[in-house]
């Protein structure tokens, strides 16, 4: 469309909102027939216009209670509830549609239709499995602060590893734990494989079979973390200012084109970049904390440190 039927449809439209009578006959008597679209003149017939839009009412809410008044869908769908969130729910509150409260010889009724909903919600062992996994699920996310996208994720890697039947032979809390951990390397949210541990009863060397298999079953293609994906948030945990983030950064760089990163872990290189910066920006941090923060071991970092300030030529006052 040029511009100039741009600007024609633009002034036909000022116009018929402007008019209030026909032009053809003068007549009043207009009809809007929202399902074809068209504004006709009842007494002549005359189409004023063959392209008019509903607006519609105004949906637009400024407190919770228009919100709530004003709502004309339900919760989106999501897969971090077992059914997806499209199941009834029967809320907790005794009142009824219209907010008033429900009589107290009537509350056993709403306690067994509650419990009835409970029940029926979960009809057979594979959704009493996937139930119970998406609750694990969640209250893993919560503990590492995760957010609502990788929580879908993580529930998408699950219920692809249910199809493949990876669940057989393993614990619920083991493949869950490597679903997140997948989820969060698919969205370059790294958290390493010690953070997801910690909140486990699993350990990390099991954690770390159970995603390596998983990856290959269900061919995730996911590329290796890169250091430079800690940095931010090692930083942010350490209090550090933004001039040693910086300076980590530089070193990071430094270290990849000499060649020092091939083989060691990004966790330990950050760790050991970290604090070579820290020292040369005065603001000091002990082995011990970097590594707690990390998870790496003090003797990790003193290596990789030595190394790194050996081959870039660094001198550095410990």
């Amino acid at each position: 469309m040029t511009e100039e039927e741009k600007k024609e449809k633009k002034d036909k439209r000022n116009w018929i909102e402007e008019i209030d009578k026909c032009p053809k006959c003068g007549s009043k008597h207009l009809a809007r027939d929202y399902e074809r679209g068209e504004m006709t003149c009842l007494d002549c017939g005359f189409v004023i216009d063959e392209g008019y839009i509903d607006q519609g009412p105004d949906w637009r809410a400024f407190d919770a209670e228009q919100k709530e008044e004003r709502v004309r869908t339900g919760a989106p769908m999501t897969y971090t509830i077992h059914d997806k969130g499209l199941s009834t729910e029967i809320s907790w509150k005794n009142k009824d549609s219209y907010g008033k409260n429900i009589p107290t010889r009537n509350r056993s009724q709403l306690y067994r239709l509650r419990k009835w909903q409970r029940r029926i919600k979960v009809s057979n062992a594979a959704e009493r499995n996937l139930s119970q996994a998406l609750q694990e699920l969640e209250r893993m996310a919560s503990n590492l602060n995760l957010s609502k996208e990788v929580r879908e994720a993580a529930a998408v890697v699950y219920r692809k590893a249910v199809r493949e039947n990876m669940i057989r032979g393993r614990s619920i809390e083991g493949v869950v734990a490597a679903s997140i951990y997948a989820a969060c390397r698919q969205l370059n949210i790294p958290r390493t494989l010690e953070e997801i541990a910690s909140i486990t009863r699993i350990k990390k060397k099991d954690i770390g079979r159970i995603f390596r298999i998983m990856s290959r079953t269900l061919k995730l293609n996911l590329f290796p973390s890169k250091p430079e994906d800690y940095v931010d948030r090692f930083c942010a945990k350490l209090n550090l200012s933004p001039s040693v983030k910086n300076r980590t950064m530089e070193i990071i760089k430094l270290a990849e084109e000499r060649g020092l990163s091939s083989g060691r872990g990004p966790t330990g290189l950050v760790a050991a970049a970290i604090y070579i910066a820290s020292v040369m920006e005065n603001e000091r941090r002990t082995q011990r904390e970097i590594a707690e923060v990390a998870g790496v071991t003090e003797v990790t970092i003193r290596n990789r440190y030595k190394e790194m300030a050996e081959k870039l030529g660094m001198k550095i006052d410990i």
